[in-house]
């Protein structure tokens, strides 16, 4: 015996909305969004704007991330990082610094322990 599941619609928050209208206003006023399943946590939303510039909101699962793209006009959904894509991307002043974190800040690096 089979049972049947109604699929269950996602629930978006107003400020998840908002907050991606936002970056799209921001940004050209569209963006290309490409989902990335990232484990538990849920889905990763990595927006691409108009200008190229990346943002990114994470939601719970892959039903919510298809339903805040199909909400904010002006959102398109990406099938994967393809050459086009990549190659319009322009991270954010500042963003290479915060990706490296304390080492951004350094000036004088130790040597590695595999050097003598």
């Amino acid at each position: 015996m089979s049972v049947e599941t109604a699929p269950v619609e996602a629930k978006l928050s107003g400020a998840l909305v908002d907050s991606v209208k936002g970056f799209l206003a921001e940004h050209g006023g569209s963006a290309t969004a490409v989902l990335q399943p990232v484990g538990r946590l849920g889905v990763r939303v990595t927006l691409v704007g108009e200008d190229g510039v990346m943002g990114d909101r994470v939601v719970a699962d892959l039903a919510t991330a298809k339903a805040l793209v199909d909400a904010v006009d002006g959102l398109t959904e990406a099938d994967e990082w393809d050459r086009a894509l990549t190659s319009i991307v322009t991270p954010r002043k500042g963003h290479w610094a915060r990706m490296a974190g304390w080492v951004a800040r350094q000036t004088r690096f130790p040597k590695a322990r595999n050097e003598s």
